[in-house]
């Protein structure tokens, strides 16, 4: 299931489909730069937020390279426990997870892309279309591929 309403936004989904795991850690980590300040809080005190938040606190109790492995897993479909909390998680829960590994790694609580990590020259395209989206269909975007992550039953 997706979010993508659009052909550009569903044409960025599917590129980024294509990429290994860590480059879709990365892209999340800059596309959340890219957008963070027009982000808004979420405000909800909801069972589905706090449930996503006891998921990140799992992660952030986690050895740094663990932290990483776990995002691998989640993003790499794999049937681990963390990855598979996550699958549990509504699309709420799963924006809200991503949205909150994102301002730990701002903190250096979680693990953080290297400074000197560079993108592969194959995802400039895909960046480029990205960056072109209004704010509106980023967001869709983002939503769209961590609605599909975890694991796979």
């Amino acid at each position: 299931m997706t979010y993508a309403t659009d052909e550009s936004t569903k044409q960025a989904v599917e590129q980024f489909r294509q990429f290994d795991v860590d480059t879709q850690l990365a892209l999340l980590w800059f596309g959340y730069l890219d957008i963070k300040d027009e982000l808004l809080p979420s405000g909800n005190d909801n069972a589905e937020v706090d449930t996503a938040n006891a998921v990140y606190d799992q992660i952030l109790a986690l050895p740094k390279e663990q932290q990483l492995q776990a995002q691998r897993d989640i993003a790499g479909h794999t049937n681990s426990d963390i990855s598979r909390a996550y699958t549990a998680l509504h699309s709420s829960g799963k924006l809200e997870l991503w949205l909150r590994l994102a301002q730990g790694m701002e903190s250096d609580q979680i693990i953080i892309v290297p400074s000197d990590y560079e993108l592969p020259e194959e995802t400039n395209d895909f960046v480029e279309g990205v960056e072109n989206l209004d704010l509106e269909q980023r967001i869709d975007f983002m939503r769209s591929v961590v609605l599909e992550m975890g694991a796979k039953q």
